[in-house]
């Protein structure tokens, strides 16, 4: 399906090894659709890491995990723009609750991937 640059969001996917590779996506795509679509059409030289399921893809945007029925629109990215988030294969998200509390904890390590 080919739709008009602008109402489209260019994704940058990077993956713990380095490797990136571009999807369009429209602003009504999920994180779940997301990670099922490039389960579906996963790139030749990501071969080595080729995951059993989509379900334990995650993608992580400005640090912080994406929830499955998270838009792209709800997050406000720019159309016709390129995004840059990395995917990870985690069989589970932390819960917020004891994220936060692991935060204040280590906080000198949770900053690693917060874009300012």
């Amino acid at each position: 399906t080919c739709m008009p640059a602008d109402s489209t969001i260019n994704l940058r996917l990077i993956l713990v090894s380095g490797k990136t590779k571009e999807f369009l996506f429209s602003p009504n795509d999920s994180a779940a659709d997301i990670a099922k679509h490039v389960y579906d059409n996963w790139p030749m030289d990501w071969e080595e890491e080729q995951v059993s399921s989509p379900n334990i893809l995650r993608l992580i945007y400005q640090g912080r995990f994406l929830h499955g029925n998270v838009t792209l629109g709800a997050l406000k990215l720019p159309l016709g723009r390129t995004t840059v988030m990395h995917l990870v294969a985690r069989e589970t998200l932390p819960e917020p609750n004891s994220q936060g509390q692991r935060n204040r904890e280590k906080t000198g390590e949770s900053n690693c991937c917060v874009i300012l």
